[in-house]
């Protein structure tokens, strides 16, 4: 007996023992979860995804396994198995139960789907009532668990360079599989996508809770330009795995473009705090004048200018819609500024389908648009055809997912130079209290302009390439809420969503919302009703994003409220 354990008293000493118990029951239940996924669930192959096999489990019964072995490797962990400290930094209790509920959570909703598929709970294989019972047993008793009697210690070894290397290569490519995954379910299989949206945001949710993502980052602090080639390597990586041609690549496409114009968003909403409800207009405006001036039949200019050029005319033209509407309207303040962009949006889309030759001058074809937008072609390279690249064919939309990952990184660039400037603090001050930042010195209407017109520009460049991704540009992609993205309503969304003020949340955010409405089809005619149900749980569950920064993490949340009690702490408090 340690001199610890020889002064605990005895309901401490019962409480250490309960706890025992119960990630032996964790550890026993995630073993058997395992085991069943290897098993079959139905004894049919109606059912989509094939569960019928043994011995190799069908990609719905692999979210299972994968959930039962990371709550199994927690639960070891928080036994205090030699090794695994590591995995929980601030105690394993908190990600357990994530981690065991996001397990249980994914096997009931896949026997659920079955049963309502095909027509009953009869339609169940033992396998399928093992996995239900087995998942069942980590997720209540890690509920039961009350504290981390049993937490890892953090690890205080500093491990030598190459080993935090091949850490970043092997976390960049693990992430790599996981989004590739999640594009590459097929939409004919909706359970699936559902299933790997519980698994991935428990899980998640579950590892930042112990920890564990902390040290990365504090890894990836330590070697940056590694982690930035390794994020590099991962995004141009992706074209080059998928097996099912552009069928999923052009879903990456939309989501890089609606990623970039958030950005831009982020400038005006993150960084200076104004509400712009009308921002995919300037996404319009971008792409309408790449469209005229890019060689399309339909285009009441006939010009055919070079693909540079035509960036460079549409994020001008952007630029001058920005100025032109933030100088009159931006000494409005919050509701009334928002009810102002709000209107400018509709009155771009009106315009756009009044420019038709009959109701106004025949410039934009009114709400027939502007077809044939022709294809870039940079250096002899025709973004239109397939290309074999080290034995590998790119199709037509992997071309311009790489020119996309090229722009990304070009407004990451101006977006985190612009929020470490001196404009930039003085966005945020104006964010913060503009009556105050007014009266230390600070220009506020010109301050706002200069973001104002940054943002419009960003989105601008976004347009020139997204008209010619979609070859055709019509009014109706460019409305306030609708069913496809990007709209306003989904970008203000993204932002919130993902975390204002930051690079990282957008991007995320944008992913979400764009991933979500292409994957489950039958949610279209309730996405609002559905993001706003995410917002009002994200305003009381993390009112500062997914991934926020720091400053808004500080305002909403104590920052020792994560921390979880040590060993000896705990001993003390049963003593």
């Amino acid at each position: 007996m340690t001199t610890n354990e020889a002064t605990l008293s005895p309901a401490a000493a019962e409480k250490t023992d309960n706890s025992t118990t119960l990630l032996y029951a964790v550890t026993g239940g995630s073993l058997l979860t395992i085991v069943s996924a290897f098993l079959a669930w139905t004894w049919t192959a109606a059912f989509p995804g094939n569960l019928t096999l043994y011995g190799y489990p069908a990609p719905l019964q692999m979210l299972s396994l994968i959930g039962a072995l990371l709550t199994g490797l927690y639960a070891l962990s928080a036994l205090g198995t030699k090794g695994l400290g590591w995995l929980a930094p601030k105690g394993a209790t908190k990600a357990l139960r994530f981690l065991a509920l996001g397990t249980a959570a994914t096997t009931w909703f896949t026997a659920a789907a079955i049963s309502v598929e095909l027509g009953g709970i009869v339609h169940l294989e033992p396998g399928a009532w093992l996995a239900l019972v087995a998942s069942l047993i980590p997720a209540l008793a890690a509920f039961k668990l009350t504290d981390d009697t049993r937490k890892a210690a953090a690890t205080t070894t500093k491990l030598p360079s190459w080993a935090e290397i091949l850490i970043i290569v092997g976390v960049y490519a693990l992430a790599l599989f996981v989004i590739t995954f999640g594009i590459d379910t097929d939409d004919k299989e909706p359970q699936l996508f559902i299933a790997y949206l519980i698994t991935v945001s428990l899980a998640a949710t579950g590892l930042l809770k112990s920890g564990i993502t902390d040290r990365f980052a504090e890894i990836t602090a330590n070697h940056r330009q590694v982690a930035l080639i390794a994020t590099m390597a991962a995004f141009v990586a992706f074209p080059f795995i998928q097996q099912s041609g552009d069928t999923y690549t052009l879903i990456a496409v939309n989501i890089l473009i609606f990623a970039t114009v958030a950005l831009g968003l982020n400038v005006v909403v993150g960084l200076a705090g104004l509400l712009d409800l009308g921002y995919v207009a300037f996404l319009g405006v971008g792409a309408y004048t790449a469209a005229l001036v890019s060689g399309s039949t339909a285009s009441a200019f006939g010009l055919h200018l070079p693909f540079w050029a035509a960036v460079i005319v549409g994020a001008l033209a952007s630029l001058v819609f920005g100025v032109a509407i933030g100088a009159p309207t931006l000494r409005l303040r919050g509701d009334y500024l928002a009810i102002v962009t709000l209107g400018f949006g509709e009155i771009f889309r009106i315009a756009m389908g009044n420019l038709d030759g009959t109701s106004g001058p025949q410039i934009t074809n009114g709400p027939n648009g502007i077809p044939n937008i022709p294809h870039l072609e940079l250096f002899g390279w025709n973004f239109g055809e397939a290309h074999n690249v080290l034995g590998i064919t790119l199709g037509a939309y992997a071309n311009y997912y790489l020119l996309m990952l090229l722009v990304m990184a070009l407004v990451i660039v101006v977006f985190a130079r612009a929020g470490n400037s001196r404009i930039g603090r003085a966005w945020i001050a104006i964010r913060e209290d503009e009556t105050a930042a007014e009266a230390m010195g600070i220009n506020g209407f010109r301050v706002k302009l200069i973001a104002f017109a940054l943002g419009a520009t960003l989105a601008g460049l976004a347009g020139t390439v997204q008209a010619h991704v979609n070859t055709t540009v019509v009014p109706e992609n460019y409305v306030f809420a609708g069913p496809v993205p990007p709209n306003s309503a989904f970008l203000l969304a993204a932002v919130i969503l993902g975390g204002m003020g930051t690079i990282r949340g957008p991007i995320l955010g944008s992913a979400l919302l764009f991933l979500i409405p292409a994957k489950l089809q039958f949610l279209q005619d309730y996405q609002l009703l559905g993001f706003g149900i995410a917002l009002i749980l994200l305003m009381r569950l993390r009112p500062e994003g997914l991934i926020a920064d720091k400053r808004a993490q500080l305002e909403f949340h104590d920052d020792t409220a994560d921390q979880a009690p040590t060993d000896l702490a705990t001993a003390k408090a049963g003593a």
